[in-house]
């Protein structure tokens, strides 16, 4: 039977593309939500680029789309951290687009004023607190930084958790890895997450769509991340077996998503 939903809320890779490809269903179905004047959002818990760029891609791939439909894990912890510890020095364990990122919400990076000598370690009492995220520049330096400062008494952040990101021809490491080695490492528990299955997440995209968690469904190919996170705000949910998780892995979670699609392309059958 149909459910009443009026907004959306989408998982990018491995939901509505795949590398640089729209996945079956999702331009079609997306279009036709917009057609029938249902609000759209796009969350990602990738912080590899700007929101612009996100928008920019899925353009490209068919699904007009501007910065302001957009959230990602970068954006909200810039946008929490701004709000309420705006004057705490970062080292950010990510790669520039996240930094540039957190700086456009004015916090202070640390490793903007590291010397120019690579083997210059910084001194971890300069650090408030380290942020984790996903980053294919990982090298012992950063790890070993982020390790001495979490041993001085830095907080403890994460833009997100995944263990991988899914790409064509296979999944590669995210920032889940990283953190379960500091966490190992130091014996320090992660204190703030920004990304999905987080509640600040959920907070900024309801906010941006002016709806109520009960008229929204959140859609992705994740049980742990996208489907856990719905459920936990009230949401109607719907896994997509175009990424992450089987039929399988669906039916067993307790409780199952709402629905359980092939794709995007199906769920606007299944809305009023």
């Amino acid at each position: 039977m149909p459910v009443p939903v009026d907004g959306f809320v989408f998982d990018l890779d491995g939901t509505v593309y795949l590398g640089n490809t729209a996945l079956p269903g999702s331009v079609d179905g997306i279009a036709e939500l917009r057609r029938r004047g249902k609000k759209v959002l796009f969350v990602s818990n990738k912080p590899l680029e700007p929101r612009q760029a996100y928008a920019a891609k899925l353009t490209r791939l068919g699904i007009p789309t501007g910065p302001e439909d957009v959230i990602t894990s970068g954006y909200v912890l810039g946008h929490h951290l701004a709000q309420h510890e705006p004057h705490a020095r970062y080292y950010v364990i990510g790669e520039e687009a996240l930094r540039a990122e957190l700086r456009s919400h004015g916090l202070t990076i640390v490793d903007e004023f590291a010397a120019q000598d690579p083997k210059e370690v910084i001194q971890p009492d300069g650090i408030d607190a380290v942020i984790v995220a996903f980053d294919r520049t990982l090298d012992y330096r950063k790890l070993n930084t982020a390790y001495q400062a979490l041993l001085c008494g830095a907080r403890f952040y994460a833009t997100n958790a995944d263990k991988a990101c899914p790409m064509p021809g296979g999944s590669i490491p995210d920032a889940g890895g990283t953190l379960a080695a500091l966490e190992h490492m130091t014996g320090r528990k992660l204190e703030l997450l920004a990304g999905k299955p987080s509640t600040l997440i959920v907070q900024v995209a309801l906010e941006r769509l002016g709806l109520p968690a009960a008229r929204c469904m959140m859609v992705g190919d994740r049980l742990e991340t996208d489907i856990f996170m719905g459920q936990q705000a009230g949401m109607v949910t719907s896994v997509v077996l175009t990424g992450a998780s089987t039929r399988a892995d669906a039916e067993r979670l307790a409780p199952p998503p709402t629905f359980i699609l092939d794709n995007v392309g199906a769920i606007p059958a299944l809305v009023l």
